[in-house]
């Protein structure tokens, strides 16, 4: 059977869970990828609509047999994309979904012109890089071992190839040898691409950045070098200098790095999903089915709390990679100097924001309190006996407020410079474009501190600032007793909403110090599951050279087995508990260990499920590849559960400072519990788990924990597991208060009146400007509490007055004249979708001016798509739509003779012809 596997929403925007922003990816209108039952020419495929599409992308690959294609009419588009879904040489078609840019935090950047240089940890910067010790990389770097004759494909923004850290050039027998541009510099997603042979990345610098973790070569002042200097890498460049990608190019780019010979394949872009089967998810797995590693970031939306995974890393057999902070804060400062009283010079560093009009600005510093840990510095007005700040650069410690509020009650005195003193080791770029204010800049906490203890002292404090563009720049570290070694706070959590275990496991991706295209400054420190990601992808390099074997599997398990698992942290405070499976994995990697393990398992991790579907016996193997008998003892570890909801009537799952965490453990029973296997020899062993006791089921608890398998070797071994106590399928996934009837240009997404009449343009024309802004068309918001495999929306119609309405189907006990276009939509995250209507159905026409209402139905998790009661359900207000002209489609047929039974959706009621006449005139003024 062919699933019509249509887009989430036309619009799909940032959503609020617990005042928490999360994405739900946008989907291009009109556009669609096919995949062919079996290769065809696509061009021949295209010429059969006669005109009506163009060609996307070609995407006739070895695993992969299809194209993209663009529907000129795209209110035409779902018809077209209905009939091309029962074609018999058609396997599936879904649409066009755009992914953003990956985001990530610019903590500093600076030039290879440096004046001062402090490297990283001090000495010899090929072993005693912070997060290569964290990872025992530098165990590899001292064996002479970098990943030499492995390929690894980078597909991100692009690489500066011509950094002298990067080799300078491009193409055989450089480090980045091979790849392609997929859309050129001016692409943002809805444009068309110019792709082109040359992946040089000149205008964003993520995929510069990734691609120094991975191969950084040690020719640079930083000290900087990549975790496997030795391979060789590709890059495929699938975003402009803005904006976004759709996932036909994605699939395009991940078969073209599989069939250049990839041996690993990276990507750190992903968005909002929960889902294995999503489209793109399920062609990266495809491709690890086929023997090529696919390492993807787990994703940047740690506060939106548990069951947040992102596409692709949620597909089956991808591997996702969660973050930990860097041990050590790297900064790269502009220099600058300051004078305390008639003291001598001294010099200092500071990280520029935005705006940045530092030049020659010398000025006495000024403070509106002199405590250090007040975290709520300059949240408040200031008090009247403030001076005029005009003449003064201010002095603020950043703290609870925005950077926005501060700089406002700053320039609400007539401050024109504001220095922000960190509460954290380090420093970060702030943007902070208020009225008024000239620049802005951030310096270390003991440089913030040390200022205001002068100045409580009554001494004149005068800094003499330099342009942070021009400015000589050095690298300071910062120890990072706060976070370092722990999951960062922005990590997203698994697992997904079927229960499947992720992310797998962890490296740095916190305050990391790599290369940044030549035009941006050359080098940066960067945050994000993003520089997380390139990093476990090197690792698999240098496991492979160790090993000898590219399989996947053996290597995730390998470093899954190997892993370190930690404790949870929340602002700087540790808890008693490791931290969840669902936010860490196996724990963080530790390569040598997996590498030299002698001990293999034959799984990454268990998964007992939910209540509903629990499966309480599973088996895994344990093989001693070794050259010598070993005794194994088996034992459970437990780690944190975490609450999925604040309480139990919470509709919407607790953010990440919410979350609950427990000690409630599972309890785990092996056979056998010890054993010992010979060289050579391997053992099946049998667990049988008992859900934890004393957790609250409805709040939807996620237990987790590690088998621990200690070998008489001093091998230390461990097994991740989870499982959900509590039933998914119960979990209402609909919230049906923010599920409501808006005007389409309402960005605040108010409801609207009953029986508002909405005026829309004429059938096919809303995508002209002129007559898009005459109009004013509903738009539908949906919010899911939880990820929903499938929406349906039901037009019913609330008189009988035209034919369309005497013969609407009825569905699940609902009369509705057909679904919107775009609908139904399948595998959808939770968060907010908004939907903008002009009228049309799924099935191409238009519904008659009338009265009507939106039933909406989510599906629950596991739920059953052919039954009514698997759904959540909620309706809109009433409300009437008309035209602002009207053509044969859409005109009303006046009844005219005789008088029928006329019946109006959950209210009873006859009308008369003259009735009807009424209505359809008042609709038509």
């Amino acid at each position: 059977m062919v699933r019509l596997d249509l887009a989430t929403v036309l619009l799909a925007v940032a959503a609020a869970v617990n005042a928490v922003q999360v994405d739900t990816p946008e989907v291009l209108p009109g556009a669609y990828i096919v995949e062919y039952e079996n290769d065809q020419d696509t061009n021949a495929f295209v010429r059969k609509f006669g005109g009506r599409a163009s060609l996307r992308k070609d995407l006739r690959f070895k695993l992969f047999k299809g194209a993209s294609i663009q529907f000129k009419d795209t209110k035409n588009a779902e018809e077209m994309a209905a009939k091309v879904a029962k074609l018999p040489t058609i396997k599936r078609i879904f649409p066009v979904r755009r992914y953003p840019i990956p985001q990530h935090d610019v903590l500093s950047t600076g030039d290879d012109a440096a004046a001062l240089v402090k490297r990283q940890l001090g000495g010899n910067a090929t072993n005693t890089f912070s997060p290569h010790l964290m990872t025992q990389v530098n165990k590899f770097k001292e064996a002479g071992i970098t990943g030499k004759g492995i390929k690894i494909a980078v597909i991100d923004t692009g690489i500066d190839y011509t950094h002298p850290a990067l080799g300078g050039c491009f193409g055989p027998g450089c480090l980045v040898s091979y790849g392609a541009d997929l859309v050129g510099d001016a692409f943002n997603g809805a444009n068309q691409p110019r792709p082109d042979n040359d992946p040089v990345d000149n205008c964003n610098g993520h995929g510069t950045h990734v691609a120094g973790i991975i191969a950084a070569q040690s020719n640079n002042p930083y000290g900087i070098i990549g975790a496997a200097e030795g391979v060789e890498l590709g890059a495929y460049r699938v975003f402009g200098c803005q904006g976004d990608v759709g996932n036909d190019l994605l699939i395009a780019a991940y078969n073209m790095a599989y069939e250049a010979g990839s041996d690993i394949i990276t990507a750190s872009i992903g968005g909002a999903s929960g889902w294995s089967e999503d489209p793109w998810a399920a062609v990266v797995s495809r491709i690890v089915e086929n023997g090529v590693p696919c390492v993807v970031s787990a994703g940047n939306d740690g506060a939106a709390g548990v069951f947040y995974a992102s596409t692709a890393a949620n597909g089956k057999q991808v591997t996702a990679i969660a973050s930990v902070d860097n041990v050590i804060t790297p900064a790269l400062l502009a220099n600058a100097t300051y004078q305390v009283a008639d003291s001598n010079r001294e010099f200092f560093g500071f990280t520029g924001g935005d705006p940045q009009s530092w030049n020659a600005v010398s000025l006495p510093l000024w403070t509106v309190n002199y405590n250090t840990t007040d975290e709520a510095h300059g949240c408040d007005p200031y008090p009247a006996s403030t001076p005029n700040l005009s003449g003064y650069i201010v002095l603020i410690r950043r703290g609870t407020c925005t950077f926005i509020q501060k700089v406002e009650n700053a320039v609400a005195k007539g401050a024109r410079y504001v220095i922000f003193y960190n509460n954290v080791p380090g420093t970060l770029s702030v943007t902070a474009r208020v009225p008024g204010l000239s620049a802005v800049a951030t310096v270390p906490s003991g440089t913030g501190e040390l200022w205001v203890k002068a100045l409580e002292a009554g001494q004149r404090v005068v800094v003499n600032m330099a342009n942070p563009s021009t400015a000589p720049k050095f690298l300071a570290n910062f120890d990072n007793p706060t976070s370092g070694g722990y999951l960062s706070s922005f990590t997203s959590w698994g697992p997904t909403f079927e229960v499947e275990s992720k992310p797998q496991f962890s490296t740095p991706g916190g305050y990391i110090l790599s290369t940044y295209p030549r035009l941006l400054g050359s080098y940066g420190v960067l945050s994000g599951t993003s520089m997380a990601c390139p990093l476990a992808a090197a690792i698999y390099a240098l496991v492979m050279n160790v090993r000898g074997t590219k399989d996947p599997k053996t290597i995730e398990n390998l470093l899954s087995s190997t892993a370190k698992p930690n404790f949870f942290r929340r602002d700087g405070v540790s808890s008693p508990y490791l931290a969840p499976v669902p936010q860490q994995g196996a724990g963080l990697v530790q390569a040598w260990d997996a590498a030299k393990a002698t001990t293999l398992l034959s799984t990454s991790g268990l998964s007992f499920n939910d209540t509903d579907h629990f499966n309480p016996v599973q088996t895994f193997t344990i093989s001693n590849t070794g050259t010598s008998s070993i005794t194994y003892s088996l034992s459970n570890v437990g780690a944190a559960a975490a609450y999925t909801y604040s309480s139990p009537g919470a509709l919407t799952p607790a953010s990440l400072t919410n979350v609950e965490l427990t000690g409630n453990f599972a309890s785990l029973a092996f056979t056998p519990s010890t054993f010992s296997l010979g060289a050579g020899q391997r053992r099946i062993v049998t667990v049988k788990a008992t859900a934890p006791t004393g957790l609250d089921v409805k709040r939807l608890p996620v237990y987790s924990g590690y088998i621990a398998i200690n070998g008489s070797d001093n091998s230390a071994l461990s097994l991740p597991y989870l499982g959900v106590a509590g039933s998914l399928h119960s979990v209402v996934v609909l919230n049906s208060d923010n599920t409501l009837l808006a005007r389409a240009r309402d960005s605040t997404n108010t409801p609207v009146s009953a029986n508002l009449t909405f005026t829309l343009p004429p059938p096919g024309q809303s995508n002209i400007t002129a007559v898009r802004n005459r109009s004013d068309m509903p738009k539908l918001v949906v919010t899911l509490a939880m990820g929903s495999a499938m929406i349906r929306v039901d037009v019913v119609p609330l008189t009988n007055c035209s034919t369309a309405a005497q013969n609407a189907k009825v569905v699940f006990g609902t009369r509705t004249l057909g679904q919107p276009e775009e609908f139904p939509s399948w595998y959808n995250p939770r968060g907010t979708l908004q939907y903008a209507w002009d009228g049309r159905l799924a099935d191409g026409s238009y519904v008659p001016a009338g009265r009507y209402k939106l039933t909406v139905r989510a599906l629950r998790i596991f739920g059953d798509e052919s039954k009514s009661e698997e759904y959540d359900v909620a309706e809109t207000v009433p409300f009437r739509v008309r035209y602002l002209t009207e053509g044969k489609v859409q005109k009303m047929k006046r009844l005219v003779k005789g008088e029928r039974a006329l019946w109006s959706v959950g209210v009873e009621r006859r009308q008369t012809p003259e009735q009807c006449e009424a209505d359809e005139r008042t609709l038509k003024q």
